[in-house]
């Protein structure tokens, strides 16, 4: 089953995929581009990332695989769904995506074997987890103003059951700017599994229902401009669409309101 967060006509709303429409609670059938898309999960719990999770990835840039998982984590403020838009700062030079297979957690996990390991995973969805070049330090320390800007994680659009997902480490990625393919990859390429990632962190963490694995992506990342549409694609789980979007920075054009100076 797939289902989404969705807002529409200012309430909020959980639907399931029927026939490339929205199904409401209600039976209404929606189309894609009358609702607003949220995460299909509340990123407000736990959110990790790993980085130069994909051994072909990782041997683009010049680096041995690691032997242990290159962890961080993400604020809220970063997620935006479907069909959102991204801010890129104007002054950047280098933005790429990281097309994502997002791992989310469905139960209490503490200390969970690897076999074990697939009994705590609600679903998977697709991140988008655009990077900024010019502000990394080295690819084992992605920095704040890397990894965690405003709207810079499109997440969606749906949450597909664990159950309809036969083997996580056996899909296909793709990245498409203005619907040019300029990304292909596969799970299989994965280093760190998504078993191994659950045994690993609820090792000395505990992993709670909607807390999220962002699982790393393949080779193949390109430079992205303002006004480009980024689609994302993981095989069997659906496509995540965002738009590239000026962040203009504030300006002496652009004071502060009067009720935020008074704050």
């Amino acid at each position: 089953m797939k289902v989404a967060r969705i807002a529409y006509k200012g309430s909020i709303h959980i639907v399931t995929e029927k026939d490339g429409k929205l199904a409401m609670p209600d039976g209404q059938m929606l189309e894609e581009d009358q609702v607003v898309w949220l995460p299909p999960v509340n990123p407000g719990s736990t959110v990790v990332a790993l980085g130069l999770n994909y051994a072909d990835h990782a041997k683009e840039l010049d680096f041995s695989p690691p032997k242990d998982p290159l962890i961080f984590l993400k604020g809220p403020n970063t997620f935006i769904g479907h069909r959102g838009e991204t801010k890129r700062p104007i002054t950047a030079k280098y933005m790429h995506y990281e097309c994502e297979l997002a791992v989310v957690i469905g139960r209490r996990a503490r200390h969970v074997s690897r076999k074990n390991a697939h009994d705590y995973i609600a679903g998977y969805t697709i991140a988008n987890d655009y990077a900024i070049r010019d502000y990394l330090e080295n690819y084992y320390r992605p920095n704040l103003r890397v990894k965690n800007r405003d709207t810079c994680t499109p997440l969606g659009p749906w949450l597909v059951d664990a159950s309809d997902i036969e083997d996580p480490c056996n899909l296909t990625l793709r990245t498409y700017i203005n619907g040019n393919q300029t990304q292909e990859g596969h799970t299989r390429n994965m280093i760190f599994t998504p078993d191994y990632l659950i045994e690993y962190l609820s090792s000395f963490m505990t992993l709670n229902p909607g807390d999220i694995i962002l699982t790393g992506t393949p080779e193949g990342l390109e430079n992205t401009a303002i006004g480009d549409e980024v689609m994302t694609e993981i095989e069997g789980i659906g496509r995540l669409k965002s738009t590239i979007i000026a962040d203009q920075p504030l300006t002496e054009e652009q004071p502060l309101s009067s009720s935020m100076r008074r704050s």
